[in-house]
């Protein structure tokens, strides 16, 4: 809730929204730059699939598919003695439709895993909470798929997304009210949870392109 001076009940200035309207670019910044304040504006909003996917996700998680997709069939990876070899573009376009499609379902997934587990570290279950930390904490791994534009650069994302890791800690104490002394163990947990979907995943995604 808003209180009427237009400040939030934690006396932060409120973010105005207008229906289902975000605004974006002010939330990634946000979230790549100063996380710890942001959680409490993002505490305010709907934590539904409804409002999260279409209003976040469908566009942030279409930034990894296609730069690999332009990396890897327009661009291509200059090997020596052999020459640039690029995937087949039909190929290429089909693996970046299915990555973006489970990019969802990955989502989703481990929200419901961070739901489960918060109550095992003394946290909250509360699913809205669990798809807002999943979702904001998902923004670097999204934001670093840029760097696959370019082959030789894609180390740079993978590092940029381990910021992620700092979001999540950032945000499960407040969401999910895990106390301060078990969150470093809730987000490991939480962490390790995500890599294992998203590797299960991918192994998917693999068996769909072959």
């Amino acid at each position: 809730m808003r209180a009427g001076n237009g400040r939030s009940r934690d006396g932060l200035p409120a973010r105005p929204h207008r229906g289902t309207e975000m605004d974006i670019v002010s939330r990634v910044k946000g979230i790549m730059l100063a996380p710890e304040t942001e959680w409490p504006a993002i505490e305010q909003e709907p934590g539904t699939p409804g409002y999260l996917f279409p209003n976040y996700v469908v566009y942030l998680a279409a930034i990894p598919p296609i730069a690999g997709f332009i990396g890897a069939s327009m661009v291509g990876v200059t090997v020596p003695a052999i020459g640039t070899i690029r995937v087949p573009l039909f190929a290429g376009l089909l693996g970046a439709v299915i990555a973006y499609v489970l990019s969802f379902v990955i989502v989703y997934a481990v929200a419901v895993i961070i739901d489960q587990l918060a109550p095992r570290f003394d946290g909250a279950k509360d699913f809205g909470n669990a798809l807002r930390v999943t979702v904001y904490s998902a923004t670097p791994l999204w934001i670093g798929g840029v760097f696959q534009l370019i082959p030789g650069l894609r180390f740079v994302g993978t590092v940029v997304a381990f910021f992620g890791v700092y979001v999540l800690w950032t945000g499960l104490p407040r969401l999910m009210k895990v106390p301060p002394d078990k969150a470093v163990a809730c987000v490991a947990a939480a962490a390790a949870c995500a890599i294992v979907v998203a590797f299960a995943i991918g192994l998917i995604q693999a068996a769909l392109l072959t």
